[in-house]
């Protein structure tokens, strides 16, 4: 089998411009064992991310506009809404029709399938910011933000048994898209080939580069620098700009302490999109049993009235 992936031993380092101590580093590159699944991983995110770079060369006023829209579709309804909200943290309910469709779209985001993903954000939150955080900024910046993803002896030596997304593992959907998750990427990269050719397939690669930065962030950044006003017992941070490229995702430290919650800005001047969505398919009767923390719980949590 080899060796698993090791710590390179314990560090006193702290992160630039914030109070985050780095207590323990991985062995990101070199000295450590690179499983065919993580080649797989870097090669896809390096490959995407040389698309991208082609974009000052290959623009049109239509592969800019497909990418905005594929952004808001598959990022922010898919991941942001569908994935993290609602199948992760049961902060609303959809018609299955409706949950499905978002579903896919969030796996048109290329970020892995909904059992894999709502299973690792689990994890986060059980153990967060700590030795077995899935992306821990203790283990520093570059971990956090997207090192782990190219680190599945990480996976392999925290979690033995992942059993936290068995709700999903029930549905036959779920399943299927599990089972052939690379199918659904290859075949939609095939059918933005065919419509709009190279230009459009550069796009793509565009809204998923930005996508997943601003993903990482939540990670990385919004367990760094911010401010915390809620009693969590971890590090994250509410952060005003990754709130705002996030679509009210960045508004970290208010999730954590209320994670059921559909909203993450909770002053009426933190910016959510994504609740706005929410809200507005409320208004039209395709979102129910909507979440929001109390003020007793507000109240309780706040490091204002402890």
């Amino acid at each position: 089998m080899g060796k698993l992936n090791t710590f390179s031993g314990r560090t006193t380092g702290k992160i630039p411009f914030s109070s985050v101590m780095v207590t323990r580093k991985r062995n990101h590159f070199v000295g450590r064992r690179w499983r065919t699944v993580d080649i797989k991983m870097g090669v896809g995110i390096l490959g995407i991310h040389l698309l991208a770079l082609c974009a000052p060369f290959t623009f049109t006023w239509g592969a800019f506009w497909g990418a905005v829209l594929g952004y808001i579709l598959c990022g922010v309804c898919g991941i942001n809404l569908c994935y993290h909200r609602g199948l992760s943290h049961h902060s609303f309910k959809l018609p299955k029709w409706l949950e499905y469709t978002f579903a896919y779209l969030g796996v048109l985001s290329f970020q892995r399938d909904p059992i894999y993903w709502e299973s690792i954000h689990r994890y986060h939150h059980q153990y967060v910011d700590s030795e077995k955080d899935a992306h821990s900024p203790i283990f520093g910046f570059w971990f956090s933000h997207m090192g782990w993803l190219f680190d599945s002896g990480y996976i392999l030596e925290k979690y033995q048994e992942r059993k936290n997304a068995q709700h999903l593992k029930k549905q036959a959907f779920y399943r299927f898209v599990k089972t052939t998750y690379n199918l659904h990427i290859v075949g939609f990269s095939i059918l933005v080939y065919a419509i709009g050719g190279f230009t459009y397939l550069v796009w793509i690669g565009v809204r998923t580069t930005c996508f997943y930065h601003v993903t990482f962030l939540l990670n990385s950044a919004c367990h760094i620098w911010g401010n915390q006003p809620w009693r969590t017992g971890d590090i994250s941070k509410n952060n005003w700009w990754v709130a705002l490229l996030g679509f009210g995702e960045g508004w970290h430290n208010n999730h954590h302490a209320f994670e059921y919650s559909a909203r993450h800005g909770l002053e009426w001047w933190q910016i959510d999109i994504c609740w706005y969505i929410i809200r507005f398919l409320e208004a039209l009767g395709l979102t129910t049993n909507v979440k929001l923390p109390s003020e007793n719980h507000k109240h309780k949590n706040s490091f204002a009235t402890s």
